[in-house]
């Protein structure tokens, strides 16, 4: 038997479909369009299978709209900024801009081994100065539009990166790349004003209808919409107040404590002549930032020795704490403790020994024998204890209590949101220069568009600890633009997550001289199906939404969201293994000895741990390259499609690949040794067929009609079972009986197009066998018979009172009567009715049949 030679005929289709540019497309007006993007990958190094899943989806996406007759832009490009390449010129000795390129070089050769159909003349690395310089300007066009703008702020802090991070990029109180504990610093910091587009972001998430769920909450609880009120208290003694903002106004009365933030000014201030309280601040700054990290965290706290005023009782004063577990960016940086409803103000209340007033009393629960224990109570009820607020319930009572913090002028209602302005300053080397110079006569001056773009040194050095750019001996020296006195660039860079939230426009027109033209712009976004993980469900996402409506504000295009569909893939996993001494091994270099027991190489004894995503840290990595130099590209493809839904994780198994690579070969030898003499191309398929022949040719025409849906839903591994089962009926077609021939070249046709977006080396080497003229990438999709996906028969479920108790296989629309006449023949049904003839019997054509006895 004939094996597939896959080394072969990858190679010469690649060669073919290089040679004819068929992947690269231009904006066609008037024809429809449709952009295919998968989120661009860092280059790290070598690819390993798990990186490939989303690429693979992405390729089949293009391929099947592309046959369907769609202008299909699916490009790819190189998200080349970022920490890992300077950590790895100071680990390696090895400049970031040799070590990047050589990166690009290898995955790129692994991409285009794969067979995924780019438009490589679109092809961007954002390290590269002719793109930064077009994101230099953007900023400087934020900056002037006021979405831009430099202020001293507590920052996240990464003690091993030595760099700032964004909240989000901080978690679980650790450095999403180095792990570090986060601190936090007060520095002058470039942010974006985000903030400035808060509703708009929200009110948006409700039309991203072509968006998972999942990915919809995430946004809408990251931006964070609470509604309540803004609360003075006076500072009693003193002429000034604490704000703070609270959505559980109708509490008040049960407030007995007031707790700032440490970096709160009011804390900082007293800080100064307490040294006890500053160190106390110190310590806070150290311990991790996050809401887990803070609410698992130990309550403590300093009191300062000030009391504030309630705002409803003049008499009743209020002690002041600074608590570590209150954030400055988050609400006002101070809040009032209710210690009987709200879990962390009673752990709080309960160290310190501070009063727990219950205010919300529960239904039935009688108000002189309620007291608190060890838990708050968080429900609904009545309030109780809160002089004109008593009796009314929760929801009642937040009305009323703001309506008198507004007539005492002590408050007033508001709403607050969690999202803060995203902070783009990192004080690293590799990455975009922000183009701004600093002079002590003119303050901050943006660099003149002529002098775009500002680029990096390459004579830097990672021996001293921080950022290269502030070591450098002469960059940041300049004259100042304006008036030409000495003056000093700013030597932060922007954060990587600012040169990912516009790279899908430069796609669009990728070698324009400016960063993209308008009507191309408006020609191909947005994108019509975005392609990632879900760890980017609120990072990535949510700052190229605002990107683009900044955009849309300083003028470059129309357009408010840039993504219509997005996927998000389910992670490829494989079994992690170690030694004894718990060292992580490579899958390759675990064995199975003859008792079937893990051991490595020489022998010695292997445990097997948990199935995990495939990570280069656990090196639970199956190779790219070894798996495409064992069974090549099309078979690691159909795997990463076919074994679980696609939103979902993927077990990798050498069973599960074998059966693949079993299966293409099955397939090959089908095309290439027929055991049917197969008739010319463009036979017409004889109008009289034998019901067995019948009715593969009907299965072929239902396998077009379901892969067509199901490739439409996303439902790849559905997609690739019908093709199996196609195949299956194929292999089992009658030899020798009328117009099998023409219906076996028929099916052979129809399975090469429906393979074409998931084995696209393969399927164009099964066109070209069958005498197909053209090349298979350029063939349309095939269109099914509608009179031949109707089954001839239908089976009808047969109800007694509602009950299913028989089936009935009949001719597909058989006249009611008949129907009800074969359904009261069958035994079951007769046992049923025990000789009484039914009082009704309703007939609903080709579904049901229902008795009522």
């Amino acid at each position: 038997m004939s094996r597939y030679n896959f080394q072969e005929s990858e190679a010469k289709w690649q060669r073919r479909w290089r040679e004819r540019r068929l992947f690269e497309v231009a904006a066609e007006p008037g024809r429809p369009k449709y952009y295919v993007l998968e989120m661009y990958p860092y280059p790290s190094g070598k690819l390993h299978v798990g990186h490939v899943r989303n690429y693979t989806m992405g390729d089949l996406v293009a391929r099947y709209r592309r046959a369907q007759g769609y202008n299909v832009l699916h490009p790819m490009g190189w998200d080349a900024f970022g920490l890992p390449a300077e950590n790895a010129a100071i680990a390696e000795g090895v400049h970031p801009a040799i070590w990047t390129p050589e990166n690009i070089r290898t995955m790129r050769a692994q991409l285009e081994r794969m067979g995924f159909g780019y438009d490589w003349s679109r092809e961007i690395a954002t390290c590269h100065p002719e793109f930064y310089r077009h994101q230099q300007k953007m900023f400087l066009d934020f900056l002037a539009a006021g979405l831009a703008y430099r202020k001293e702020s507590w920052v996240n802090w990464d003690p091993v990166e030595n760099t700032v991070l964004a909240n989000e990029q901080v978690i679980d109180g650790r450095g999403w790349r180095s792990g570090a504990i986060v601190e936090k610093r007060l520095l002058a910091q470039w942010s974006l004003r985000i903030t400035a587009f808060t509703e708009e972001l929200l009110a948006a998430i409700g039309g991203l209808d072509r968006w998972p769920e999942r990915v919809r909450l995430m946004q809408q609880n990251w931006i964070g919409r609470s509604e309540g009120a803004r609360v003075f208290f006076p500072i009693a003694g003193a002429e000034e107040r604490v704000e703070v903002f609270t959505t559980r106004q109708d509490t008040l009365f049960g407030a007995s404590f007031l707790a700032l933030s440490p970096n709160h000014p009011l804390a900082l201030r007293l800080a100064e002549k307490n040294p006890g309280l500053a160190a106390f601040i110190a310590e806070c700054n150290r311990m991790g930032t996050s809401e887990a990290v803070i609410e698992t965290a130990e309550k403590r706290g300093h009191a300062t020795g000030l009391e504030a005023v309630h705002p409803f009782d003049e008499k009743r004063r209020v002690p002041v704490w600074v608590a570590n577990f209150v954030l400055m960016e988050y609400g006002t940086g101070a809040i009032f403790g209710c210690p009987a409803h709200d879990q962390r103000d009673l752990e709080f209340a309960r160290k310190y020994r501070l009063p727990v007033i219950p205010v919300v009393l529960p239904p039935g629960a009688d108000p002189a024998s309620f007291v608190i224990g060890d838990e708050a109570y968080v429900d609904d009820g009545a309030v109780f204890n809160s002089a004109f607020l008593d009796g009314l319930p929760v929801p009642e009572a937040k009305r009323v209590a703001a309506e008198r913090l507004e007539a005492l002028g002590h408050g007033e209602r508001a709403i607050a949101y969690r999202l803060r302005d995203w902070g783009v300053s990192r004080q690293r080397y590799w990455g975009c220069p922000i183009p701004i110079i600093h002079c002590g006569t003119c303050g901050i001056v943006p660099v003149p568009e002529k002098d775009l773009p500002v680029t990096l040194p390459e004579d830097v050095s990672f021996e001293v600890p921080g950022n290269p750019l502030d070591h450098h001996p002469t960059w940041k020296d300049v004259p100042c633009p304006n008036c030409g006195r000495p003056a000093r660039r700013e030597t932060d860079t922007l954060d990587t997550f600012f040169d990912s939230s516009w790279y899908f426009l430069r796609f669009c027109s990728a070698r324009a001289p400016v960063a993209f033209e308008r009507p191309a712009v408006d020609y191909w976004m947005p994108v019509d199906q975005y392609i990632g993980g879900i760890e980017h469900a609120v990072l990535h996402l949510l700052y190229s939404r605002f990107f683009t409506r900044a955009l849309k504000r300083c003028g470059y295009l129309d357009l408010d969201e840039p993504f219509a569909g997005l996927f998000t893939q389910g992670m490829v996993c494989h079994q992690t293994y170690q030694s004894e001494a718990g060292k992580w091994l490579f899958p390759e270099e675990v064995e199975t000895d003859a008792e079937g027991r893990f051991v490595d190489a020489a022998g010695r004894p292997v445990i097997a741990g948990r199935h995990e995503a495939m990570s280069k840290s656990k090196k639970n990595v199956v190779s790219l390259d070894a798996i495409a130099d064992t069974y090549g590209a099309d078979t690691a493809r159909l795997y990463l499609l076919s074994d679980s839904p696609p939103e979902r994780d993927l077990e990798w198994t050498e069973t599960g690949i074998e059966g693949i690579w079993r299966y293409i070969n099955r397939l090959w030898r089908m095309v290439s040794e027929p055991t049917i003499a197969l008739p010319p191309p463009g036979s017409a398929v004889p109008a009289d067929l034998t019901p067995a022949v019948g009715g593969v040719r009907r299965t072929t025409h239902k396998t077009i009609a379901a892969v067509t849906d199901d490739l439409d839903k996303f439902r790849f591994n559905r997609a690739v079972a019908r093709i199996r089962e196609l195949t299956n009926a194929l292999e089992e077609l009658p030899a020798v009986e009328p117009g099998a021939p023409e219906v076996l070249r028929e099916g052979l046709e129809t399975l090469a197009v429906l393979i074409g977006p998931m084995m696209p080396h393969l399927a164009e080497e099964v066109w070209h066998e069958l005498g197909g003229s053209g090349l298979l990438a350029e063939q349309p999709w095939p269109v099914f018979d509608p009179d031949l996906t109707r089954d001839e028969q239908v089976t009808l479920a047969v109800q007694v009172n509602g009950k299913l108790r028989a089936t009935l296989e009949v001719p597909r629309d058989t006249a009611a009567g008949a129907v009800e006449n074969a359904a009261l023949a069958l035994p079951q049904i007769a046992r049923w009715l025990d000789g009484h003839r039914p009082r009704k019997v309703i007939v609903v054509p080709n579904r049901i049949v229902n008795i009522v006895a």
